[in-house]
């Protein structure tokens, strides 16, 4: 952001928003200004993004559809991905990465580095336990969840599912750097590497891709 003078934030593939409020607070107290934040997806989740907003004014949201492949000039701002830039195949991965070059923005990709067949074990047991602990705790709670995670556990189920395909799917530093080499990006910087995490349930890794215009 420094580098760039860039200081608003364009989520791209937002979800329902988990996790915004505390980047949110964490980089604004970083940067020592208020930094504001907008939620985009191509299939907005209006519901969540307006339970946010509510709670904190400084990050607000596109109600519309937003392809970030192709986003909308007029967003204006440092875009960021994160945790699901895994959910694109290589030939669109590459145009997001692509448009942003094109359009001189800078962008910031996140993933979960974590990939194996330990991380697939820690799935079965993580999700059920964490699903019926905190499912009766849920904003918009509805008795569906509740029949569908505890009765009939379909949800549990598909949350597996989806995390193990994320898992085989996640991209490495080397898989960006195919990405990258794919661009003509003469015109623009990028820097990525791996980031520990060691607070929490457990160790987690981060791998990040940076990318900025050249001044």
């Amino acid at each position: 952001m420094e580098k760039t003078g860039v200081y608003n934030i364009i989520d791209l593939c937002s979800g329902s928003g988990g996790g915004i409020e505390n980047i949110q607070s964490d980089i604004s107290k970083a940067m020592g200004k208020e930094i504001n934040i907008t939620l985009s997806d191509k299939f907005p989740n209006i519901p969540a993004f307006k339970l946010i907003h509510e709670k904190n004014k400084k990050i607000n949201f596109i109600n519309s559809e937003v392809d970030a492949t192709n986003v909308p000039k007029d967003l204006n701002g440092f875009r960021t991905i994160f945790t699901a830039f895994h959910h694109f195949k290589p030939d669109m991965a590459e145009l997001i990465l692509k448009d942003a070059v094109d359009k001189q923005v800078p962008i910031a990709v996140f993933e979960l580095s974590n990939r194996g067949i330990i991380e697939i074990i820690k799935l079965f047991i993580t999700v059920p336990i964490g699903m019926f602990l905190v499912t009766p705790f849920l904003r918009l709670m509805k008795l569906s969840k509740l029949l569908f995670t505890y009765i009939i556990p379909i949800i549990p189920i598909c949350t597996i599912w989806d995390g193990i395909a994320s898992i085989l799917r996640v991209y490495f530093i080397e898989d960006l750097d195919e990405l990258i080499n794919r661009i003509d990006s003469e015109n623009y910087i990028w820097e990525k590497g791996i980031i520990k995490d060691n607070e929490g349930s457990g160790r987690r890794s981060f791998v990040y891709l940076i990318g900025y215009p050249k001044k």
